[in-house]
């Protein structure tokens, strides 16, 4: 396999979501903050950072997962020389500008581009990625860092490309943050000193940057137990000084990197504090109000493992798809038993076509739902921003959103994977084809930032329950609006009913669950997940079918060229009509009869 021959990708179809159905051209570009960005630019930018990618990026892919990282006597990490030249690149290419407003010399592109573009530099190399956080945590310390914080670090990490990490994860915590030991001892004004070990840091460090910037949770002497007790503390690798200028090595030290079956060049450490030398932080605005800042981090990082997830499905689809297009194997299945048949390719087989229409309805599900929250943050930040009065409603439906595109997404990707890899028969276990790193790259993604069942809680207790259904009811009544809007006995009948009978299911089993909670919370414990599962689902369904409206109606007008194109699009959606949405009756009745018989069950019978 060439280094670059796994990056496939589908601009089309990103477009048509921009620009067709979420129509961001007249909605969000040339307003507000996006003042400067127009259409044709944001076509433009997207179709030249794909090329950028392919080039740049995606040779990279194989050299980040097999040559081994080195962690040196001093705790640096060493990349792949492959990988850092890939990072170089897109730095002095100022991609990394893309996601950045024009107040801190970014291009003020929106959510939807940044997003858009995230996807492509994900599909290109994954590992890459995730070395370019530097950006998004020079936007939180913009958020909410003092302004001598502000102009210590800002400038910096944006000019001088420094690295970034966020750090929670302790070894006998994991995910329960708020029983982290890490703390932090006061020295004067905002200085701090750091002393604990964190484990699991994604790219806690490399080379290949002068800096690296740590977002560090920790307890202060005196405060109390849980997450409340927790602040958060920048704490730079080299110490900054207040006029900007590096000082000396801080007490920070990756003390060991582990050795994982996936994303093998994303450098997961483990950070000791402090150990050899004192570990000085600042405290993030003045203000001990850690778990709630750290969740401007958290979030972020929830979206870009969704849109990692769709990304790598997409890809895999892609891939799988060239292959079943020139394997020949076997005859015709209606010439089965004539043994003078002609061979053919694979795709004209039924069970291959099945499975490719699989991963297909997917990929693009995925790639509306990833798409459609972005444009709610966009939406959200035209009207004043996060936590503004005007926007709240917004607000509220992203962050519902969040656990449908991180949790649903990874955990059914990683179940597509083996669909994919089904299509290559043997071909696809070995190292040939890309469909074996892509599984094993993607797997961390139900596991990291919070896992699939974390995700799960989080939607039903905080989302839900907390508004009392407000925001769910929301968003049921735009996909009963889109429904309203297509004529039942018209040509996007079939999709009518099942999302028709999919919504009233998905009622059903929030009305079952709701029920069953005054017997034991046990209950979402046990179908939490089925509960996220659903409703991403049913939010994946009506996207599809609201994108078959448009695609049914441009179809009348568009070039022969483009009738493939919305051809595919009616097919993915008849068809997770036909073989995704009756699911939803299933889940009904499984979440309806639940008992508490297993929990009932004595330890020595499992």
């Amino acid at each position: 396999m060439s280094n670059a021959q796994h990056f496939k990708t589908n601009l089309r179809d990103i477009f048509f979501n921009l620009f067709e159905v979420l129509d961001i051209g007249e909605r969000i570009l040339g307003k507000g903050e996006f003042q400067s960005l127009d259409e044709d630019t944001a076509r433009a930018t997207l179709a030249a950072y794909e090329q950028f990618c392919g080039k740049e990026l995606a040779p990279s892919w194989v050299a980040s997962d097999r040559v081994p990282l080195v962690l040196d006597a001093n705790g640096d990490v060493h990349l792949p020389e492959p990988l850092k030249q890939s990072l170089k690149a897109h730095y002095d290419n100022e991609w990394h500008l893309m996601g950045l407003p024009e107040r801190v010399g970014g291009t003020g592109a929106p959510a939807t581009i940044a997003w858009s573009s995230f996807e492509l530099t994900v599909a290109a190399n994954a590992t890459a990625a995730f070395y370019m956080l530097g950006t998004v945590i020079a936007r939180v310390i913009e958020d909410l860092g003092t302004p001598a914080q502000k102009q210590r670090f800002l400038g910096n990490m944006i000019e001088r490309h420094w690295g970034a990490s966020m750090v929670l994860t302790e070894p006998d915590a994991g995910s329960d943050v708020g029983a982290g030991r890490s703390k932090a001892r006061h020295i004067k004004d905002d200085v701090w000193e750091i002393e604990g070990v964190k484990r699991f840091i994604t790219n806690g460090d490399f080379d290949g940057t002068e800096n690296i910037i740590h977002l560090v949770l920790a307890r202060p002497e005196g405060h109390g137990a849980g997450t409340k007790g927790l602040s958060m503390f920048i704490v730079p690798k080299f110490w900054v000084n207040e006029d900007g200028s590096l000082g000396e090595r801080n007490g920070v030290v990756c003390t060991n990197i582990e050795h994982k079956m996936g994303l093998k060049g994303s450098a997961t450490c483990e950070l000791t504090f402090g150990e050899k030398a004192p570990a000085r932080g600042l405290l993030v605005g003045e203000v001990h109000d850690g778990i709630r800042q750290m969740f401007h981090v958290i979030e972020h990082a929830r979206m870009a493992v969704g849109c990692k997830s769709m990304a790598t499905l997409s890809a895999a689809y892609l891939n799988a798809l060239e292959f079943c297009k020139i394997r020949v194997q076997g005859a015709d299945l209606l010439r089965a038993n004539d043994k003078t048949a002609p061979r053919v390719r694979i795709i004209q087989h039924p069970d291959v076509r099945r499975m490719l229409m699989l991963q297909k309805c997917f990929a693009e599900g995925m790639r509306a739902l990833c798409l459609f929250t972005a444009s709610i943050q966009d939406e959200v930040l035209l009207l004043g921003g996060h936590g503004s009065t005007a926007a709240a409603e917004l607000d509220k439906l992203n962050d519902l959103l969040l656990p449908l595109c991180k949790g649903y997404c990874s955990e059914k990707v990683y179940e597509l994977l083996a669909v994919s890899l089904q299509c290559y028969g043997g071909s696809g276990y070995v190292t040939d084809y890309p469909i074996e790193q892509f599984i094993r790259d993607q797997k961390i993604d139900t596991l990291y930032e919070g896992t699939t069942h974390i995700q799960a809680l989080d939607l039903v207790f905080r989302k839900v329950a907390r508004d009392g259904g407000q925001t769910l009811r929301g968003l049921m009544e735009r996909v009963q609006g889109t429904l309203g809007g297509i004529d039942p006995d018209g040509p996007l009948g079939v999709e009518h009913a099942a999302l028709s009978r999919a919504l009233i299911d998905l009622q059903g089993i929030y009305q079952a669950l709701l029920g069953k909670l005054g017997e034991s919370v046990y209950h979402v414990g046990l179908q939490g997940n089925r509960v996220l599962f659903a409703t991403a689902e049913v939010v994946i369904g009506w996207l599809l079918v609201r994108q078959a409206t448009v695609a049914h109606a441009a179809r009348q007008t568009a070039h022969e060229s483009e009738h493939d194109f919305y051809d595919g699009k009616l097919a993915a959606v008849r068809f997770y009509a036909r073989n995704v949405l009756p699911g939803l009756t299933l889940t009904r009745k499984l979440i309806e009869q639940n008992t508490l018989e297993l929990m009932e069950l004595p330890e020595s019978a499992f």
